[in-house]
């Protein structure tokens, strides 16, 4: 398999700019779809029963939630293509440069805007805050400042875990490797008394992240039936853990009347538009607007939740709900492009340019390896500690 070849496939269909087109069109319908579950579905911005409110749209919205699944699908693809030839240092800066720009951006829209109209939920304390601006909320128990942040730190998960392929270099058998350490552990991790394991493992997550790097495989290589193997997995145990995705999101009373049959047929309609990715039956879709919107989600999906639900809340008995949720909507996708346009894009530059230096001081230092500074003689003394001859120092 023929790694020039591959590249050839990778860059098929793609904008100019080297981005799929098709994927930034998937990600405007998983954040669009997320957003729809939240302003339509959720009771706490209206007061009431959202059933009540939009009795027809509000069966179609209980389902948005997968969206994050989608997520999780082109993420998996994403940084499998991402990460193709780079170093571990070059792999974080990415990393970090994409990610926490539009994120502080956001966490601190948010935060001013609960702190100055706490109708839905209040920010917390200022300490939650400042731990939020970090990411790892998550991991040391902080509330999120928005509830849409949890599947930031799942994501984070996702690089550490694929930084190790990284290191020992992204390659087809390493990738694979990946994918069924990655799955055994999802496998084994409910039954195990281990709460590492349960904790890198991520069993309802994993299936959409390793299936997104077999649709990368198979685009770069060519479709095998290992690569088929490893999807085909993935999407039986996407399937198993839906119910479980519905409660969390749901609760159980509402999971209970409400049909799981949609739920499944998106998951396998995630799995069918990627594997057509995989296997280039897409590649015509290459409208130059789509990167343009594509590039909003990331910072829609960051302030929509909370920031929406308040102004929906504050507004509900003044605006009629569609106009409302319009509005909401409309005024959400305005300040993603500020974000967008006046901290991600500049504030990603600066910090990406920064982190790389920073990541080529630490190679040159490497690189010189370590020296021994002699320290000067010392007199032996015979019921004393003998001093060390030398030291190791930078």
């Amino acid at each position: 398999m023929s790694e020039t070849g591959g590249q050839g496939r990778a860059a098929a269909g793609a904008v100019p700019g080297g981005r799929l087109a098709v994927l930034d069109g998937i990600r405007v319908l998983a954040a669009l779809g997320v957003l729809f579950y939240h302003y339509f579905a959720l009771e706490s911005a209206w007061g009431k029963a959202p059933a009540e409110v939009f009795p027809h749209a509000h069966r179609f919205a209980v389902y948005g939630w997968l969206g994050v699944e989608i997520f999780f699908l082109v993420s998996g693809f994403v940084i499998c293509m991402s990460a193709w030839g780079r170093t571990v240092g070059d792999f974080a800066v990415s990393r970090i440069s994409r990610l926490f720009p539009a994120y502080w951006a956001a966490v601190a829209f948010t935060s001013l805007v609960l702190f100055a109209s706490p109708e839905v939920r209040t920010a917390g304390r200022f300490s939650d805050v400042m731990v939020n601006l970090s990411m790892l909320q998550g991991g040391v128990g902080v509330p999120n400042i928005d509830d849409a942040y949890w599947t930031l730190f799942v994501e984070l998960k996702f690089y550490v875990l694929f930084a190790i392929v990284v290191m020992r270099g992204v390659t087809y058998r390493n990738c694979v490797l990946f994918c069924a350490a990655w799955t055994l552990a999802g496998v084994v991790a409910p039954s195990a008394d281990s709460g590492v394991l349960s904790f890198f493992a991520s069993a309802s997550s994993s299936p959409y992240f390793i299936a997104g790097i077999g649709f990368y495989l198979m685009r770069r290589f060519r479709p095998n039936a290992v690569l088929w193997a490893v999807v085909g997995v993935q999407f039986l145990l996407a399937q198993h853990y839906v119910h479980a995705r519905m409660i969390s999101s749901l609760g159980r009373a509402a999971t209970e009347r409400t049909p799981a049959w949609p739920a499944h047929l998106v998951v396998a309609l995630g799995f069918a538009l990627m594997a057509a990715i995989a296997l280039g039956a897409l590649d015509g879709v290459r409208w130059r607007w789509l990167p343009q919107a594509g590039a909003l989600t990331y910072p829609l999906y960051l302030i929509h939740m909370m920031a929406g639900l308040t102004l929906i809340h504050h507004f509900r008995r003044e605006v009629a709900p569609v106009p409302l949720v319009i509005g909401v909507t409309a005024t959400m996708l305005a300040l993603a492009w500020l974000i967008h346009r006046l901290v991600e894009r500049p504030l990603g530059r600066r910090l990406r340019d920064g982190l790389r230096r920073g990541v080529r001081d630490i190679r040159a230092d490497s690189s010189r390896g370590p020296s021994i500074e002699l320290l000067p003689a010392q007199p032996s003394a015979p019921d004393a500690e003998r001093i060390p001859a030398g030291r190791w120092s930078r």
